[in-house]
């Protein structure tokens, strides 16, 4: 899925405007301006939209789970993960918003997108795995839009 789209999504769902958004990338060190991500927020079609970058989108899932759940001091600070693939923002947002495979299972069915266990477990498997598989565009949508209906309420 184009990060951008997830970008524009999760902006949505977390109601945060352009400099909200900067403040959560800066969590992790990464500066970014509320001009750029307004940039980062357009559609396509839109003039004055910009391709947002695969650094940017990993530090902004970092930052989201930052924002989310606090920073671990007991831990060190882990290395940003590219490029960011729809299982890594899955997982992600996952951590962020403290879902257990239960909560997974909701968020996908309140959009009549159901998913077995065995399919949701497969998402979350290193790549290389022998049951990995690859989240395609259709299921991170899915699942986008119900945690946003989870999260609104």
């Amino acid at each position: 899925m184009n990060h951008n789209d997830v970008m524009r999504s999760l902006r949505y769902m977390i109601k945060a405007n352009d400099q909200k958004m900067a403040e959560i990338i800066a969590l992790t060190g990464l500066q970014v301006t509320a001009q750029a991500i307004a940039g980062y927020v357009k559609k396509e079609e839109e003039p004055g939209f910009v391709q947002c970058p695969d650094n940017v989108m990993a530090h902004f899932l970092d930052g989201l789970v930052i924002h989310r759940r606090g920073r671990d001091e007991s831990r060190p600070p882990q290395p940003i993960e590219v490029p960011v693939t729809n299982n890594s923002i899955l997982k992600k947002l996952r951590v962020a918003f403290e879902l257990k495979e239960e909560d997974m299972h909701a968020v996908l069915n309140s959009v009549d997108f159901p998913v077995s266990k065995p399919e949701l477990s497969a998402l979350f498997r290193k790549a290389g795995h022998d049951n990995y598989r690859p989240c395609g565009d259709q299921l991170l949508r899915n699942f986008l839009k119900g945690l946003t209906l989870r999260v609104h309420g």
